[in-house]
């Protein structure tokens, strides 16, 4: 028969013998690391949406819409149902005159009723002096929000197989034909 002790005081040894033991795993367990980005970038994107009246200037036209809307002006209901797709200048800074960097392509669709928010999914496909290749972004954008997180998920040619997080912040807009992204991506994989 194996007795257990029973004093407060060999109960106190056997709690620090624990503790003792159970060190080692904590000490090792991963901690996480703040990672420093390897690469970042700012830029500026300029969205002039196909009303029926700029077919000169616009850069994205709407593609699908519900039954009840058309594709001219944006459906109500928070623009619910809409896809659009785009080819958007990118430039350096926030002027739509400035020189271009490369240009923002993909489509973006409105995919709540109760609340303004899109999806985007995009490549920023740059030819500078500085960077060529593409930046390959998605994710939900919900447009109230000042800040939004987008996923980097790959790339080609200066970011080939880079990965990390694009902060989205709606820069100006002007009704619903023109609005402007800045982009603040920070690059945490670089080959």
């Amino acid at each position: 028969m194996v007795r257990r002790p029973s004093t407060p005081t060999a109960q106190l040894a056997l709690f620090f013998l624990f503790l003792l033991l159970l060190s080692p795993a904590m000490s090792t367990a991963k901690r996480p690391r703040l990672r420093q980005p390897c690469k970042t970038l700012v830029l500026y994107f300029h969205d002039i949406i196909y009303d029926g009246r700029n077919a000169a200037n616009a850069t994205a036209a709407i593609v699908a819409a519900p039954v009840w809307a058309n594709r001219t002006i944006l459906a109500p209901l928070n623009h619910f149902g809409d896809v659009a797709v785009f080819d958007d200048p990118v430039t350096l800074d926030n002027n739509l005159h400035s020189p271009p960097v490369g240009r923002a392509q993909g489509l973006y669709l409105y995919d709540r009723k109760s609340i303004f928010t899109a999806w985007l999914a995009f490549s920023l496909v740059l030819n500078s002096t500085d960077y060529r290749g593409t930046l390959n972004l998605l994710g939900a954008d919900p447009l109230m929000n000042k800040t939004r997180d987008i996923s980097v998920v790959g790339g080609t040619g200066d970011f080939f197989m880079t990965r990390g997080i694009a902060t989205v912040m709606t820069d100006a807009f002007e009704g619903e034909v023109y609005f402007r992204l800045r982009l603040d991506i920070k690059l945490y994989e670089c080959y």
